[in-house]
């Protein structure tokens, strides 16, 4: 029982000594990324590593956490910047909090019943808290690594189908140096 009680991580690397990362390549992201030419064009140059997630995950108990050190590299698709592909948590009901440690992020957030949506960011000693029943989306918009910690309900779970199915309503794009949050749908001939 108390195998799991005390971690050690590096806030740099984003690796947790013993949980082995899962990692997402651009070959992962297909459909994520608004300018699917920018997309494809990436592809072929190179697969590039977009992010790394390592969890630990100790029970599966009604009052039990769950917790991953994720790393999203600096870069960009188009002008959209590397991210996570974003998820919605199986039980709808389950919040989470992300906590900055280095690098320069953002969040993307979305009311999977309104489709409202807002970008927060995410920086080293500052706190994002996602609500339940919000899908949640993690962008690198810095020249270095972006690493966070994110802490949820042991029996959250992750639901990437449904994103992966219709993706976010937003998109944050680079303009003018600074990130800037776009309809999706007003980007018809991509960014």
């Amino acid at each position: 029982m108390f195998d799991q009680l005390l971690s050690r991580f590096d806030s740099g690397t984003g690796l947790i000594e013993g949980a082995k990362p899962v990692q997402r390549r651009l070959s992962d992201m297909r459909g994520c990324y608004v300018d699917d030419a920018a997309y494809v064009k990436a592809l072929a140059a190179s697969d590039p590593l977009i992010y790394a997630v390592a969890s630990v995950e100790p029970a599966h108990g009604p009052g039990d956490l769950h917790y991953g050190l994720g790393r999203i590299m600096p870069g960009r698709v188009g002008r959209e910047y590397f991210m996570t592909k974003g998820h919605l948590h199986e039980w709808r009901e389950a919040a989470e909090i992300y906590l900055g440690l280095s690098g320069q992020g953002m969040m993307l957030l979305e009311d999977e019943a309104s489709g409202e949506s807002r970008a927060l960011p995410l920086l080293p000693n500052q706190a994002v808290y996602v609500p339940g029943h919000t899908v949640h989306r993690t962008m690198n918009i810095g020249n270095s690594p972006l690493v966070y910690l994110g802490v949820y309900p042991a029996r959250a779970g992750h639901d990437y189908r449904t994103v992966a199915q219709r993706n976010f309503r937003m998109a944050l794009l680079e303009q003018d140096g600074r990130p800037v949050l776009v309809d999706r749908a007003s980007l018809t001939s991509g960014p």
